[in-house]
């Protein structure tokens, strides 16, 4: 190894993990098949069926396992304030010392693996390398499918210093003893304690939204827990998406979504750039350009299926790593929501199971990694280096009430407002009571790696640098009835509807209606071919009402003052301005 920041920090980390061996890994083909053959050895994996799913594989985590732990996940800032009220802090000295001590000595009778790998095709200016060790094959091959594993890392990297140092180790699965630890000025990460997704493939959560929310900060770009699409019209012109959304509310399936027979006749498309993060910075014509630095899918497996997403359905048929699914006897995978259940099988904990047998067979967060060229609908810019330019960003939660179906913001401030206070609604069933906002801004709650207050006022300083500012949009696909009894919107591919009123907003195409909170579809602007609803409801959907928009402005207080003193004044701005508008009403 010629790099000597690498081979000498690869060094410190083995004296103190003390492993029987190092392995440094390559991402070659043999490498992998060689990985696989001694992952099934010793049970870590099952090979599946290689005619019916070939080069796929399962995997069960441990019991006490099967979850990003957002309780044990730290920012390390040497003073707390530098992570700020909505992240759990750690000094780093004390968490240093506190890895160290379940690290040491945990890797003996195993083998350490060093993972090099980038973030983002390994020609994009804002691409970034990592090394990750581990004493997982799992998570090797994960990183495999998810990263650009191997000697491509090696060739960026050089001989520099410029990467993020990642330390993993399972050590005994004691959640006791379970930590995940972020050391933004170190450029450093360590994990210890499990090997779940979410917590031990260090590239995706960790480097690629916390560590990298921080980096982009300090260095003029944006990391964000964003899907990035292209909508390709009739005439072959491509808008790309970008768009943020809370858990559960219909992220992936927008990322991949299928549009209704009615547009796939008249030759609509839509492109899948990626689906859970997304990278972005100003490009050399003053636009926001934006990259998927992920490789693969990490999708969540129960409920996908050939109604809800096709094209992720389709992508997970071949060299794809399923976690915690449901395993049949001849060495398929099941789970709930797809059809034609196995009327014998083992569950996501190794038990006999069976339809009849009052369980889920899958764990509700059972997993697929899926090489996102797998996907049917891929974009040919996938991978392009150079981004894609973003025409429009769209922030989306789950509201019974308030939040109409979809809204234009008037300016750059105002979306940043909007983003900042993106929220999604609980159901009756979720926690006695509806109504109840947990607020999630940008969907980066879990994510930020600093302070929320100075993360608000990164995207504000955007404003400034952007001469072809995209249109910010809201929308919400979760609107009910005044009974609360159904939802109004059909949903699932149906969502491609509003979307494609925002790309034709921005073509200056599509009528909107100025109201107090956003420019909202008139009647006729909002395209409904084909759909059986009634006026009735789209005037619902469509409906903005003065009392529960205040009321809303009165929730949001509540988190601004969490943030404290570092919230940009510009978004108390915009508040007091979008209040104003709703009493001029």
């Amino acid at each position: 190894m010629q790099n000597s920041h690498l081979s000498g920090w690869v060094r410190e980390m083995a004296d103190l993990c003390r492993p029987d061996k190092v392995r440094w890994c390559d991402g070659s083909e043999s490498e992998k098949n060689d990985l696989t053959r001694l992952a099934a050895r010793s049970g870590e994996v099952i090979e599946l069926d290689p005619q019916k799913l070939p080069g796929c594989l399962y995997n069960r985590s441990a019991l006490n396992d099967v979850a990003r732990s957002e309780q044990l996940t730290f920012i390390c800032t040497p003073d707390k304030d530098g992570a700020g009220p909505t992240n759990n802090w750690m000094a780093p000295k004390e968490a240093y010392e506190k890895l160290a001590g379940i690290f040491r000595d945990s890797m003996k009778g195993r083998t350490m693996y060093v993972v090099p790998f980038i973030m983002g095709p390994a020609d994009a200016p804002v691409s970034k390398v990592g090394v990750q060790i581990t004493d997982s094959i799992y998570v090797v091959l994960n990183m495999r499918i998810m990263t650009r594993m191997g000697d491509v890392a090696l060739k960026r990297l050089g001989a520099g210093d410029d990467f993020t140092r990642c330390l993993h180790g399972k050590a005994d699965l004691n959640d006791k003893r379970r930590y995940v630890c972020h050391f933004p000025q170190d450029n450093t990460v360590w994990s210890v304690g499990s090997a779940y997704g979410g917590n031990a493939l260090l590239g995706k959560k960790c480097l690629a939204l916390r560590i990298g929310s921080y980096l982009g900060m300090r260095q003029g770009w944006m990391a964000e827990h964003m899907l990035i699409m292209g909508v390709e019209n009739p005439q072959g012109k491509v808008h790309y998406v970008a768009a943020a959304f809370p858990s559960q509310c219909g992220k992936t399936n927008l990322a991949m979504i299928v549009p209704p027979d009615i547009f796939l006749k008249k030759g609509y498309k839509v492109w899948t750039v990626g689906d859970d993060i997304a990278w972005l910075w100003i490009g050399p014509e003053g636009e926001l350009r934006a990259i998927n630095p992920e490789a693969g899918f990490f999708g969540v497996a129960p409920g996908t299926n050939q109604k809800t997403n096709p094209n992720a359905l389709a992508a997970t048929h071949k060299d794809t790593i399923f976690t915690n699914v449901v395993l049949t006897k001849e060495k398929t995978v099941w789970w709930e929501g797809l059809e034609d259940p196995p009327k014998e099988a083992l569950d996501w904990t190794g038990q006999p199971w069976t339809p009849e047998s009052g369980r889920n067979g899958a764990h509700p967060n059972s997993r697929f990694t899926a090489p996102c060229t797998n996907s049917p609908c891929l974009s040919p810019e996938w991978a392009n280096g150079n981004g894609v330019e973003i025409s429009a960003i769209v922030f989306g939660g789950r509201h019974a009430a308030t939040a109409p179906l979809i809204y234009e913001t008037f300016d750059w401030r105002h979306g940043v407002y909007t983003g900042a206070t993106l929220a999604s609604e609980t159901t009756a069933a979720a926690t006695g009571q509806v109504g109840v906002l947990r607020r999630d801004p940008m969907a980066m709650l879990p994510f930020c790696g600093y302070h929320m207050g100075d993360y608000f006022a990164h995207w504000l300083s955007f404003e400034k640098k952007l001469k072809k500012a995209p249109k910010i949009f809201h929308v919400n696909w979760f609107r009910m009835d005044k009974a609360r009894k159904r939802i109004l919107w059909p949903g699932f591919r149906d969502n491609f509807r509003p979307i494609l009123w925002a790309l034709e907003r921005i073509e200056g195409k599509a009528l909107g209606n100025r109201t107090p909170i956003g420019f909202i579809p008139d009647d006729d602007a909002l395209n409904i071919e084909g759909l059986n609803i009634s006026r009735q409801d789209l005037g619902e959907l469509l409906s903005v009402n003065k009392a529960e928009w205040l009321a809303e402005i009165e929730n949001q207080n509540q988190f601004f003052d969490k943030i404290g003193s570092r919230l940009p004044s510009v978004i108390r701005e915009e508040q007091n301005k979008l209040r104003q508008r709703l009493e001029k009403v």
